[in-house]
């Protein structure tokens, strides 16, 4: 029995196949494509990403332990105005990366709907980086949905 949903979709290989994946299919795309092509992005954002996805749903708290936390993923986010095109698109690219990266039938809802959500979450501060509270919890997922904080 699969304990967690980090357990259902491969651990750190399958999220690190999600992240590459998605990263992929962001680049390629006409809509995406702008956030993952500019200069400042992390030579190791894939790895970052799939160890904040673990993290979040149920695996290591490796990001929290040596990467940062939540505040610092929500400030890289913040300040870019309101997007719904991008957010939808990333989230419809993401759907499509699940398939890539071969994850499993019965964790692409859960984990659909936890990045649906944090897709929305990221989109909290449009004006400004600095409107981003300190020490906010890292949101987490099961099978079942949110954890409560």
């Amino acid at each position: 029995m699969t304990s967690s949903l980090y357990d259902m979709v491969g651990g750190s290989e399958g999220l690190l196949r999600l992240a590459h994946a998605w990263h992929r299919r962001c680049l390629a795309d006409p809509i995406a494509n702008h956030p993952f092509s500019h200069p400042g992005l992390h030579p190791q954002h894939s790895e970052r990403l799939a160890a904040y996805w673990a993290e979040a749903i149920g695996g290591p708290p490796a990001y929290t332990a040596s990467m940062g936390d939540h505040s610092h993923v929500m400030r890289m986010h913040a300040g870019n105005g309101v997007h719904p095109e991008l957010d939808e698109r990333c989230i419809e690219l993401f759907a499509l990366a699940m398939d890539d990266a071969g994850i499993p039938a019965a964790a692409r809802g859960p984990l659909g709907d936890y990045f649906r959500r944090v897709t929305e979450l990221m989109s909290q501060f449009p004006r400004s980086a600095s409107d981003v509270p300190k020490e906010l919890p890292l949101p987490r997922w099961t099978l079942n949905g949110p954890v409560p904080e």
